[in-house]
């Protein structure tokens, strides 16, 4: 029967991306004036985040995946807080072509983490006696592109 796979289209030859575990590896929040930082304030503060993502591969199918997020928020030379999160994922690949393994790494193990992230933030900010900062959803896609152009500008500059 074709669905056993006799004809080496089966279940065990298709892409799979699974979830090991999931796990915030660094958590930092700061809430340096406080608490004249909780006084509402008369004008909106400037936020500012940094995202980035990085990956260590831990055996032939397994990958670390980093979603790094920094911010802070501020009113004029005031700081209201600042946070650092490292957020990680254990990732299993399978039977996904080399050419895709990166992206697929760099993009969605990213993705599937984000989430989990957002919500990390949104709480540690709220703790710290502000409102949640829910964070709008980011476009892996465009910070890969960043990235490999940036990469590719790197050593065209070193050559």
């Amino acid at each position: 029967m074709a669905e056993n796979g006799e004809n080496g289209t089966g279940a065990e030859a298709l892409p799979q991306l699974n979830v090991l575990a999931q796990y915030t590896k660094d958590l930092s929040f700061e809430n340096p004036n406080a608490p004249g930082s909780l006084a509402p304030q008369e004008q909106a503060p400037s936020i500012s985040i940094q995202v980035n993502v990085n990956a260590t591969q831990l055996d032939q199918n397994d990958y670390e995946v980093n979603l790094q997020v920094e911010g802070s928020a501020a009113v004029g030379a005031n700081t209201l807080f600042k946070f650092e999160l490292d957020y990680a994922g254990v990732f299993r690949l399978t039977n996904i072509p080399q050419s895709d393994l990166h992206p697929v790494i760099m993009i969605e193990c990213p993705r599937l983490l984000f989430p989990f992230a957002r919500q990390i933030i949104a709480d540690a900010v709220r703790n710290g006696g502000f409102p949640p900062l829910l964070l709008e959803p980011i476009d892996f896609v465009s910070l890969y592109r960043q990235r490999m152009e940036a990469a590719s500008t790197d050593a065209a500059s070193m050559a």
